[in-house]
C-alpha cells in the first residue's frame, strides 16, 4: 500500500457513502458533496431502533437532497449482540452514570458504512459530526481500523456555514425540502437502548431542564401510585427472558422500555468529559438499559466473589472508556471482552426488581451459580462455622497494624510475642 495516498484529501473521490440521519445536517451535506467533489453521493441509514418516525420516508428524502440511491440497513440486533451483551457483561458505565447509548451504537453503524462502501466500489465516507464532539472520533477511529483506505470526509470541518440557519438557507436556495426550522431546538440522538438530549436550556448547568426535554420516559414525579416488578433471566450475562417470556433481545429491550419508561425509570442529567477536552451536559434516558444493568448489580452480588467483583468494576470502567472513546475495533477491546466474558459465565439466573417512582430496585435474586450459604451466613445457631476460627484470621490480617504500633512504640517487634 502507498501510505502517502491514504486520506489524501487533495484526490477527489469517485462515490461517497455518506452517513445518512434525514436531518438538517445531512441533508445539507448531500448536495454539498457533489457541488465540492463532484461526486456520486450514496446515503447509507442505519436503524438502530431510532423509531419509524425518524425512518419514515427518509429514502425518498435521501434522494431529493440529490443522493443516486438510498441504503437502509437494520442493526438493531447486531447492536444489541456484539455491543451491548459484552458491555453489560462488563459492566460498563461512564463517569459512574452515562450507560453509554450514543457509543454503544456507534462501532456498528460505522462498521456497516464501511462494509457497504467497499461492497459498492466507493472510494470515500463521510459522516455529519461537528469537530466538537466524541462522534467524529468514534467513526472515523473505525474507518481507520477496518478500511484505512477510503477518505474520510467531515463537512463541518471543512464548509464554510456555522449554523442551523446557514444550512437552511442553503437548502432553500437549492430548493430542497427540510422539515427543520429556524427555532433552536434540542440535538438528539435515539436508538433502541437510548435517547440523548442537549443543546436549548441545558447549555446553562444553573438551568433545570424542562419537561420539553424529555420525551421517551414518564416524569417520576407523574409515574403510577402503585409499585410494579418485572423479572428478568439472565445466561451468562445476556438477557434470556422477561417475565418468563423469550424472545430476541430488541423484542425484550423494547418491553424493558416500555415498563421502565412508564414509571419514570433511567434518566440522568449530567455534566461529562469529553474526549475532545470540554466538558458538555446532557439529559439521557435509558429506561431499558437501567433495568438491565440494575438486574445485573444484582446478580453479581449473589455470584462473583470479592475480587471478581473488584475486577470486574475495573474492565467495565475501561470498558466504558474504550467505547466512549471510539477504541473499539482494538487489541485493548478484545481483551477486556474476553475477561468480561469469563467473569460473566457465573451471570446467570433470575432477578425480580420493583419499580417505583424513577427507582429499579432488586428484591429478589437467585442463581444456580449462587455462593451465597444460608447455612454460613445465619445468625441463628448453626453447625458449618466455628467462629473461634475468626480469632486467628483477625491476627493475621491485622498483622502489619500490629508492627507498626510496636514499631511506634520503640519496641523490638521480634521481642513482642507477636
Amino acid at each position: 500500500m502507498n501510505y502517502s495516498t491514504v486520506n489524501d484529501q487533495n484526490v477527489n473521490p469517485q462515490k461517497v457513502v455518506l452517513a445518512y440521519s434525514g436531518g438538517l445536517d445531512t441533508s445539507a451535506i448531500v448536495p454539498w458533496l457533489k457541488e465540492t467533489y463532484h461526486c456520486e453521493v450514496i446515503a447509507f441509514v442505519a436503524d438502530v431502533g431510532q423509531g419509524d418516525a425518524e425512518l419514515e420516508g427518509i429514502e425518498e428524502k435521501a434522494r431529493q437532497s440529490g443522493a443516486s440511491a438510498c441504503y437502509i440497513i437494520d442493526l438493531k440486533e447486531k447492536m444489541l449482540q456484539d455491543v451491548v451483551v459484552p458491555a453489560m457483561q462488563a459492566g460498563a458505565i461512564y463517569e459512574g452514570d452515562y450507560l453509554l447509548g450514543t457509543a454503544l451504537a456507534r462501532p456498528v453503524i460505522a462498521q456497516a458504512q464501511v462494509e457497504l462502501a467497499l461492497e459498492l466500489g466507493a472510494d470515500a465516507v463521510c459522516h455529519g459530526c461537528t469537530g466538537k464532539g466524541n462522534d467524529q472520533v468514534r467513526f472515523e477511529g473505525t474507518y481507520a481500523a477496518l478500511a484505512p483506505q477510503l477518505q474520510v470526509i467531515a463537512p463541518w470541518r471543512e464548509w464554510p456555514y456555522k449554523s442551523r440557519e446557514d444550512l437552511l438557507n442553503y437548502l432553500a436556495e437549492r430548493n430542497i425540502p427540510c422539515a427543520a426550522s429556524k427555532d433552536k431546538m434540542y440535538s438528539r440522538d435515539a436508538n433502541l437502548w437510548h435517547i440523548s438530549h442537549e443543546g436549548g436550556e441545558l447549555e446553562d448547568p444553573w438551568q433545570s431542564p424542562t419537561d420539553k426535554v424529555w420525551t421517551l420516559s414518564q416524569s417520576p414525579q407523574q409515574a403510577p401510585e402503585q409499585s410494579e416488578s418485572i423479572t428478568l433471566k439472565f445466561v451468562q450475562g445476556s438477557l434470556s427472558a422477561v417475565n418468563g417470556r423469550h424472545g430476541s433481545l430488541s423484542s425484550m429491550l423494547t418491553e424493558l422500555n416500555v415498563v421502565g419508561s412508564k414509571h419514570g425509570v433511567g434518566r440522568i442529567d449530567i455534566v461529562e468529559n469529553r474526549l475532545v477536552g470540554m466538558k458538555s451536559r446532557g439529559c439521557y434516558e435509558t429506561p431499558g438499559g437501567t433495568l438491565w444493568y440494575t438486574a445485573l448489580q444484582g446478580l453479581e452480588q449473589l455470584t462473583l466473589d470479592r475480587p471478581s467483583v473488584q475486577l470486574r468494576k475495573y474492565l467495565g470502567n475501561q470498558l466504558a472508556l474504550v467505547l466512549y472513546d471510539g477504541q473499539w475495533f482494538t487489541p485493548v477491546r478484545k481483551a477486556l471482552c474476553v475477561a468480561a466474558a469469563e467473569l460473566a459465565k457465573a451471570l446467570t439466573g433470575e432477578v425480580v426488581l420493583t419499580l417505583y417512582k424513577g427507582r429499579a430496585v432488586v428484591s429478589q435474586r437467585r442463581s444456580p451459580q449462587s455462593l451465597y450459604s444460608e447455612a454460613f451466613a445465619t445468625f441463628e445457631d448453626d453447625e458449618v462455622y466455628n467462629q473461634k476460627d475468626a480469632a486467628g484470621f483477625i491476627r493475621l490480617h491485622s498483622l502489619p497494624s500490629r508492627i507498626r504500633a510496636l514499631h511506634n512504640q520503640q519496641g523490638h517487634p521480634a521481642k513482642e510475642g507477636l
